[in-house]
């Protein structure tokens, strides 16, 4: 893989303190590369490379392209295309959060149609490598939000999003680490900073993602992607902050259907109960957790 540009490893033609520099901000230091791929790359592991680049268009986008071997990692200080779902976009400060892609290969012995839990197994890697280098209980918002709580309001510090390419699924993580609160991009929007996270060194926590991810993917693996064998599908259960909410999804063609939130079912999708008594699976769309009417907190 060709960086799109200088990796982090690098020093920078800035002085300390200089505009631009890798030391512009001393609160944000640079990515260690090297002691990443020391923790992370060892003989059985599933990383196979840890690449860190300064500032690139989307990791997700870059991996797509380079293709490679199963456990590619690639990290950006910096993403100028950063990308949600639904084509949203996503932006930061540089070296504000982790924002990184890996590559998957599930090979022939998980089914196609179970694919579509790895970004669920992602969240759930994810809030709890948080829960435990950080001290932030995280949770998940159906399908693939990171929500964390500052001054008892949720709002969503990260998020999660998979793209298959050919035999592979590369899967995006974008974690809002150190955003202060006039750095937020909206209202809503939260960072482990302002959740009171004991922990905010890039270094450890995205080692503690990536060990937590590997640990999920190949427990999943194991059992061909099977979602209830592996736990997977209880985990989720356990740390969506979307089940047993009143909901309203936004679904394709401009359709709305509303409902509580019961289950997410073997094929990943949210089970709403609606006022008619029906059990309806959302696979695809947009949830909106709809708050209780002032009179009724």
């Amino acid at each position: 893989m060709t960086p799109p540009d200088s990796s982090s490893d690098t020093p920078g033609s800035g002085s300390p303190g200089s505009a631009g520099g890798r030391w512009s901000d001393l609160d944000r230091p640079p990515l260690n590369a090297t002691a990443l791929r020391r923790g992370l790359l060892r003989p059985g592991a599933l990383w196979s490379s840890v690449d860190v680049v300064g500032r690139t268009g989307s990791t997700n986008t870059d991996l797509v392209a380079a293709g490679g071997p199963e456990g590619a990692v690639l990290v950006a200080e910096e993403q100028s295309a950063g990308r949600g779902r639904l084509d949203r976009t996503w932006t930061a400060p540089p070296r504000s959060g982790l924002f990184f892609s890996v590559l998957l290969r599930p090979g022939p012995d998980v089914p196609v149609e179970r694919w579509g839990w790895l970004p669920l197994l992602a969240g759930v890697a994810t809030a709890a490598a948080l829960s435990r280098a950080a001290g932030v209980d995280t949770a998940l918002k159906w399908p693939n939000d990171l929500l964390v709580n500052v001054g008892g309001e949720e709002r969503k510090a990260g998020g999660i999003l998979a793209e298959r390419s050919g035999d592979a699924v590369v899967v995006g993580i974008g974690l809002n680490v150190s955003l202060r609160a006039d750095e937020l991009p909206v209202p809503t929007a939260g960072s482990l900073a302002l959740a009171g996270a004991q922990v905010l060194d890039r270094d450890p926590l995205l080692r503690a993602v990536l060990r937590s991810l590997e640990e999920w993917y190949g427990r999943w693996r194991d059992a061909a992607g099977d979602p209830a064998q592996s736990r997977l599908q209880e985990a989720y259960a356990a740390g969506c902050a979307t089940l047993g909410r009143h909901v309203r999804a936004e679904l394709p063609g401009g359709r709305e259907l509303v409902g509580e939130a019961v289950a997410v079912d073997g094929d990943g999708r949210l089970v709403l109960a609606t006022a008619d008594g029906v059990q309806q699976p959302v696979g695809a769309g947009d949830i909106v957790h709809v708050r209780p009417a002032p009179s009724e907190e």
